[in-house]
């Protein structure tokens, strides 16, 4: 960007424009003075044509009619016919072509009749005054063009001090002195809506101060809990992985003559270790494919056509277990893989939760913005301060714990980041009172969730 003086640009700008102005409009005078004086020049011969041509039929003298007809701005020569010359016209610049000249001739009584007379205009008498006044005109011309270069010069300046406020208030904020603004009192002029633009400019700057540094805070405070969560995923994925190591020393380090059931025995804990490890991986996939944004294959789903197979399975694995599925049909956009692996968390969690002794009911209700998913047990239930931690990763109560010692803690994490990749929620509601067990809330909406970058 050239950063050429404001000033002096607006300053030349405007004298240059002023000044073709002024030249076009001197110009303009000096021709329409050349057309003027043409104009006056045939008028001259012709009123002097006609004077001539009265004084002869008056039959004045020679002499009476040059002295009258013969001026300084128009000089005639007078031919009688016996050859006789009158006049101050010289022969020679009566027969010149560049010059206005008229003949006639006279008519009358006495010696004038029959006569010669050539009228001429006084030609360098009208280019001495053409000459004086295009002199005059430039000299106008130049002197118009210096007064208004400097009347610009030290009016512009004045009219450019708002600029200079505004450039002292972007100096004081780059200085730290935030707050200060133009305010300016009109805004439907040109420096009024730049004030404007600059004060909403500031007000943007200084919002994006303050969300940098909520933003700032937030990021340390994300990269607080990725540390605990990082730390806490090492530290799970330490046992199964120890476990497995322990074991596979173990087999390799048994003798030939080892028991075959023995060393089958062994062979299954490394398996289900490694199971174990494999799990907790998985978990952890699906949690990084949420936070990055998970590419969900929506398609219209009949939750009560998707649930009911799924508590069929539930019913094979838990035959204690008695599963009930109550509510209206309802359909949704959703992914029915996604759908399925947050049933089967919640349906898991409540079996575990009853040691396969109860009863797990999934309730349709339907909206007319949404669909909720009901899932509800008769197990023990959650108390009311861990309904929301429970969400939280590697987070597992203690009845939990000792219940299920193989999970990990990512379970309802994930189902919960599911959910609200399809735009609606998981939560943990209160029972009904004198109800035991535990209650989720699987919340879809009947339309489709907007892209994720």
């Amino acid at each position: 960007m050239r950063t050429v003086s404001l000033r002096g640009r607006v300053t030349l700008t405007a004298a240059l424009v002023s000044g073709v102005v002024l030249v076009l409009v001197a110009l303009s005078v000096h021709a329409l003075f050349g057309v003027v004086v043409t104009r006056s020049e045939n008028t001259v011969l012709t009123d002097r044509a006609q004077l001539a041509r009265q004084l002869a039929q008056e039959g004045v003298s020679p002499e009476d009619l040059i002295t009258r007809v013969d001026t300084h701005s128009v000089r005639v020569r007078l031919v009688l016919p016996d050859g006789r010359t009158f006049g101050s016209l010289d022969h020679r610049l009566a027969e010149d072509s560049t010059t206005k000249t008229r003949l006639i001739k006279l008519t009358g009584p006495g010696t004038l009749n029959d006569g010669r007379l050539t009228l001429q205009v006084d030609t360098p008498l009208i280019a001495r005054v053409q000459s004086r006044l295009g002199l005059l005109l430039a000299l106008a011309t130049t002197g118009a063009i210096a007064v208004i270069s400097l009347g610009l010069w030290f009016g512009v300046r004045r009219a450019l001090a708002p600029l200079d406020a505004m450039t002292r208030l972007a100096r004081d904020i780059a200085h730290g002195h935030l707050g200060r603004r133009l305010e300016p009192s009109r805004t439907d002029t040109e420096l009024g809506r730049t004030a404007a633009a600059f004060d909403e400019m500031l007000d943007a700057l200084e919002g994006a101060l303050r969300d940098t540094a909520a933003a700032e805070a937030r990021a340390r405070a994300s990269e607080q809990r990725i540390r605990v969560f990082v730390g806490d995923a090492a530290h799970e994925l330490r046992t199964p992985i120890t476990g497995v190591r322990s074991l596979a020393e173990a087999v390799f380090q048994q003798p030939a003559d080892t028991d075959p059931e023995d060393r089958q025995r062994m062979l299954l804990l490394l398996v289900r270790e490694t199971q174990r490890a494999g799990r907790l991986v998985d978990d952890l996939l699906d949690l990084a494919r949420i936070d990055a944004g998970l590419q969900l294959r929506l398609e219209p789903v009949d939750l009560s056509e998707l649930t009911a197979p799924h508590l069929d399975r539930m019913r094979m694995l838990h035959p204690h277990t008695e599963f009930r599925l109550t509510g209206e049909a309802a359909t949704v956009p959703a992914d029915p893989e996604r759908i399925s692996q947050i049933l089967t968390n919640l349906c898991s969690n409540a079996c575990q939760a009853m040691k396969d002794d109860g009863s797990v009911t999934v309730e349709l209700r339907a909206y007319a913005d949404a669909v909720d998913v009901v899932v509800s047990d008769s197990g023990p239930g959650i108390p009311a301060g861990d309904r929301e931690r429970i969400f939280d990763r590697l987070v597992r109560l203690d009845h939990a714990r000792h219940h299920r010692p193989d999970g990990s803690g990512l379970g309802l994490a994930i189902a919960r980041g599911l959910a609200r990749a399809h735009g609606g929620d998981l939560t943990c509601a209160d029972p009904a009172p004198g109800t035991p067990g535990a209650v989720f809330v699987l919340r879809l909406p009947r339309s489709a969730p907007p892209a994720r970058p």
